[in-house]
């Protein structure tokens, strides 16, 4: 990667906020694929740099921990017209960072739509309230009538590269059944595809196969070990409620389910967290797998995006959800949480240079119900090619922080659009900004089906009749 290109030259500053895992990793892609110096990049953490690794790349980095008292006082000395902020941080609201760079004129672009610390915690507030839908609605009503400085959100991995695998996989898919596609301009026109393919249940499907390298310290009673942010997965998994994009094919709508009664209506949120919800699901190398259903802002823009007809009576909209099998440690981890009671961990752990090369995460989408049965895309990349391909990196990290460098090399681009999400987006151009980092993309059929085998030892109460809903999939 000596010679990589530049993908745009920028003239003013970015201001990142915060600098975990996915900060360290995406610094050197922007300092690599955007022609600017090391001056005009500005970070904010929290825990300031005790790694020296902003340092060391002439990043000046600032230990500030935002709060509602001093985000204008700490923001607006560090922020003029044109510049661009990279939130990439927890507890930290993104719609009163939304409003304040719409107000200087400042560009933005974060990984997930996040409420002030406490948000996902306070008993008094709803499942409703603390869900993804929520957070989405609030900061989708910021949009103005005229177009303002560009907010790009949720643009990681997942959130964020998923919903341009779903598009491609919706083109190859077309292309192996003949079926006439496009190009699809819009969102009708691809919802229209999506119809037209008979695509009835799409899965976020991920796998984690990463581990510890030998000689490294084992995860011990107490402690959280995830291969990225600690606060982030157990905020999702664990305090938000499962969530997903629910399909109009659906017939049987969980006991434990509900609709929203305002905004899009394109999701359903069930009353227990993501961590205690576990679907059936399939990847490539892992085959079926049993996966948590944990809430992703994905599985409801997506959903969104695919629907036809009226919001409240749509003619067409398949189901959406994630379906996440995190790291054999995080697994662990997740089941002292549930024992006690969802409360944080006392210590967390995040791996990364302790990681074992040969660890792979595998992610992708399952685009299920078509004349092929199913059909996973998406990129297998390994520990080893992430630290060959970018330094501060793993498999996990590089996905997110690829996505991340694209995200704001397209923002730069089109600084005047408003409010967007990635499903607004060109696929083929965001993926081909992204694609050198992802390791091998494939996609894959399969005739795997969530009731293949079933029942077997014991009965089960399953509609044989049509193997997409998502009565199916969900292990009860």
């Amino acid at each position: 990667m000596d010679r990589a290109p530049i993908h745009h030259r920028f003239g003013r500053r970015i201001l990142m906020i915060g600098f975990g895992c996915i900060g360290q990793g995406v610094l050197p892609l922007l300092l690599r694929h955007i022609e600017m110096r090391p001056e005009q990049v500005r970070v904010l953490s929290r825990r300031g740099d005790p790694q020296g690794m902003a340092h060391a790349q002439g990043v000046r980095c600032d230990q500030v921990e935002l709060r509602p008292d001093n985000l204008r006082s700490e923001l607006l000395p560090r922020l003029a017209p044109g510049d661009l902020v990279l939130n990439l941080s927890v507890n930290v609201s993104s719609t009163a960072l939304i409003a304040l760079c719409a107000e200087v004129g400042a560009l933005y672009l974060d990984t997930c739509i996040e409420p002030w610390d406490g948000g996902y915690t306070d008993s008094r507030l709803s499942a409703a309230q603390r869900s993804n839908y929520a957070l989405r609605e609030e900061a989708l009503a910021l949009h103005g009538c005229k177009p303002g400085p560009t907010a790009l959100l949720t643009h990681g991995a997942n959130p964020g590269l998923v919903s341009y695998f779903v598009k491609q996989a919706l083109l190859h898919i077309a292309r192996d059944t003949a079926t006439p596609a496009g190009p699809p301009v819009g969102r009708e026109a691809w919802a229209g595809l999506a119809q037209r393919l008979g695509v009835r249940v799409i899965h976020i499907a991920e796998r984690d196969w990463q581990h510890r390298a030998a000689g490294h310290p084992a995860r011990h009673p107490g402690e959280f070990v995830n291969t990225w942010s600690v606060e982030g997965f157990v905020d999702e998994a664990c305090h938000q409620p499962a969530e997903l994009g629910w399909g109009t094919h659906e017939r049987h709508l969980p006991a434990d389910a509900h609709h929203h009664d305002a905004g899009c209506r394109a999701s359903v949120y069930l009353s227990r967290p993501g961590a205690a919800t576990r679907v059936r699901s399939w990847t490539p190398l892992a085959g079926p797998q049993h996966a948590f259903l944990v809430t992703h802002a994905e599985a409801i823009s997506i959903a969104d995006h695919l629907t036809l007809g009226d919001p409240l009576r749509p003619s067409f909209r398949p189901t959406v959800h994630y379906a996440y099998r995190p790291c054999d440690d995080a697994v662990l981890s997740l089941q002292e949480v549930a024992a006690r009671e969802w409360r944080f961990p006392a210590e967390g752990r995040v791996l990364k240079d302790d990681i074992d090369g040969s660890g792979i995460d595998e992610l992708g989408v399952l685009l299920m119900g078509h004349a092929k049965g199913a059909y996973w895309y998406g990129s297998r990349l390994s520990t080893a090619q992430a630290r060959q391909l970018c330094p501060h990196n793993s498999a996990t990290s590089l996905q997110v922080t690829a996505a991340v460098m694209a995200g704001a090399v397209w923002v730069m681009r089109h600084p005047q659009l408003g409010i967007v999400e990635p499903d607004d987006l060109p696929h083929d151009e965001m993926l081909d900004l992204a694609r050198p980092y992802l390791g091998d993309m494939l996609g894959v059929y399969t005739d795997w089906t969530p009731i293949v085998d079933r029942p077997w030892l014991f009965d089960e109460d399953i509609d044989r009749e049509d193997p997409w809903q998502f009565k199916n999939f969900r292990v009860t």
